[in-house]
């Protein structure tokens, strides 16, 4: 599965990350890098022959259709080759603080946006404030204001989702519900519009002898998700902005009324037998495969199984998960995918920029659109896709919580050991090993110990 892996080793390494930061530091006496001037002229300028070096950790399908949009830059640009270096996303975890440190770094970088990855990049002063390069191509009004402030940073790496921007991609992520559509017509529903209605769903499959939620959380990474699907139901789409980003540093809370009522939700839907059978002791790949095969209404998860489930599949349907509220604004866990950096130590920052711009272009929306990559640029709508097909159906989602603003960043951005607290607190809550209360503090006490840090 191309794009799992991804989500799931981001997760995994965060900690070992923040970890190899603070262990080696190279350039971080640099201080903030400078932003280059905003260029007279957008494009390739030079005509002297030039080679960028690319380093991303694009996979499967959508590493082929990277192949066909660096040699189309080149034909555009017959004076500049890329030179592409694709590697593992672990790999590119762990070289890659060392790589652009170091006295042959590579001109652009796909750096993973959070505490323990950019945000270390930035403090070390070894990537470039790219707001010059924004204003003169666009990319400020290229995608809505929520998809890139999840680059930007102070130039002192101290503050998140404020600043600078460092990073721009107009490709995003948006994690939803997959359902069955003749199980669901088997029994006699529709899809939901309210939160009320798929708890009726969830409660009539389970009525039925059928699995309402098809789930499996050996891997840990899929209860971020389930959480936050129920969370966000319950909290403003505010609260979890600040709380991710940190703007209000230790004065945002976790241990919250609207947590707690989360948390409890969710072990409501534990003992009401909603989920599938042992799903603790089930893996995300199985999960996936068992859904495919029709053992289970809904199953929520990211854009990234389409590929799985089939672009084309009528068999298979994706929704938002619905608001309390009739007709109110649905919210999902979504973000902007990797964005492209450009280092410090470039010397062709301009035709970097030139390169950022052609792959965050609207050809190359279209062309990664059957990938399941979800285009998020508010001024294109993809072609060639056929109505009432899963993908119609899950950019047509997407689009529209886009355009209203529902896209919530991943939770495990909030510090640089949250994945493994919140993951970890998941698995303890909906093994009911523990209470809402004794969840919400594990958690709060983890945010607080790191925000604290932050104001001193």
């Amino acid at each position: 599965m191309d794009r799992i892996s991804r989500r799931e080793f981001l997760a995994l390494g965060a900690g070992a990350a923040l970890a190899a930061a603070t262990s080696c530091t190279p350039g971080s006496s640099n201080g903030p890098a400078k932003a280059p001037p905003k260029p007279s002229n957008t494009g390739v300028t030079v005509t002297k022959p030039v080679t960028i070096t690319v380093w991303d950790q694009e996979t499967g399908k959508v590493k082929a259709v990277w192949d066909q949009l660096n040699k189309a830059f080149e034909q555009k640009n017959p004076n500049v080759t890329v030179n592409r270096v694709n590697r593992s996303f672990g790999d590119l975890q762990s070289v890659l603080k060392l790589a652009i440190a170091g006295p042959h770094a590579p001109d652009v970088v796909e750096a993973n946006q959070g505490w323990p990855d950019m945000g270390q990049m930035v403090k070390a002063g070894l990537l470039l404030p790219l707001d010059n390069y924004a204003d003169a191509y666009g990319w400020f009004d290229r995608v809505p204001k929520n998809v890139s402030s999840v680059s930007t940073w102070t130039p002192d790496g101290k503050q998140f989702g404020t600043g600078s921007l460092f990073g721009f991609t107009a490709q995003g992520e948006l994690v939803g519900v997959y359902y069955n559509k003749a199980m669901l017509q088997e029994l006699g529903l529709s899809v939901p519009t309210t939160f009320a209605q798929f708890e009726q769903a969830l409660a009539a499959a389970k009525q039925a002898g059928k699995v309402g939620i098809q789930y499996g959380d050996l891997d840990k990474f899929p209860g971020a998700h389930t959480w936050a699907a129920v969370q966000e139901r319950y909290v403003p789409e505010s609260w979890m902005t600040d709380f991710i980003f940190g703007l209000k540093y230790d004065q945002t809370r976790f241990d919250t009324p609207e947590n707690l009522q989360a948390a409890a939700k969710l072990q409501e839907w534990v003992k009401n037998g909603y989920f599938a059978p042992d799903f603790l002791a089930v893996g995300y790949d199985d999960s996936v495969s068992y859904f495919q095969k029709g053992r289970g209404l809904f199953l929520l998860t990211g854009n990234w199984v389409i590929a799985n489930l089939g672009a084309d599949s009528t068999e298979f349907g994706f929704f938002a998960l619905p608001p309390m509220q009739a007709g109110g604004v649905a919210v999902s866990t979504g973000a902007a995918g990797f964005p492209l950096s450009i280092t410090a130590k470039s010397e062709n920052s301009d035709v970097a920029a030139a390169y950022i711009d052609w792959m965050t272009s609207d050809e190359a929306a279209q062309m990664l659109v059957p990938t399941g990559q979800i285009p998020l640029s508010t001024t294109f709508t993809p072609t060639g896709i056929t109505q009432g097909t899963l993908l119609e159906q899950m950019l047509a989602t997407a689009k529209k919580l886009n355009e209203q603003n529902g896209l919530v960043p991943y939770e495990d951005w909030a510090t640089p050991d949250f994945y493994n607290t919140l993951t970890g607190g998941v698995q303890d809550l909906m093994g009911l090993r523990v209470t809402p209360a004794e969840f919400a503090s594990t958690i709060q006490d983890d945010y607080q110990t790191f925000q604290s840090s932050r104001t001193h």
